[in-house]
């Protein structure tokens, strides 16, 4: 079992930055790729940011590439996604996720959010423009 909590969001101006916490608890066998998503109003669930737990190679969508940070503590307990530059876009509930085995198939990311099992509850970021 899998538990993850976010924690950071908020209502920020156009510009501003935030940095979203994730604390994540449970068995690491099923953590080995995490991973940043948000979902707007009326839209799908989409991927932000994810990292390979082991080696902390990180994956970006183009819509937050040079804007947004994944990175984790050194525990593996923590995830973080530094935001930088926040546009009205990207107004969304953003959720922590995880899932056993590899980030990548074939060298591409696993950015679908049905290929990841475990989630937290969610945490809104609401940029005004």
């Amino acid at each position: 079992q899998v538990h993850l909590m976010e924690s950071g969001g908020g209502s920020v101006p156009a510009g501003a930055s935030l940095r979203l916490s994730c604390a994540a608890s449970g068995d690491t066998s099923n953590r080995d790729c995490m991973g940043w998503f948000r979902q707007a109003p009326g839209k799908e669930r989409e991927a932000g940011a994810g990292v390979r737990v082991l080696g902390g190679i990180t994956y970006y969508h183009d819509s937050v590439k040079g804007r947004f940070t994944i990175s984790q503590n050194n525990a593996r307990t923590a995830l973080y996604l530094e935001m930088n530059n926040l546009k009205a876009e990207d107004t969304a509930m953003y959720y922590c996720a995880a899932r056993p085995g590899p980030c990548t198939l074939g060298g591409v990311w696993y950015d679908a959010p049905s290929t990841y099992p475990y989630w937290g509850q969610g945490t809104q970021v609401t940029v005004s423009s």
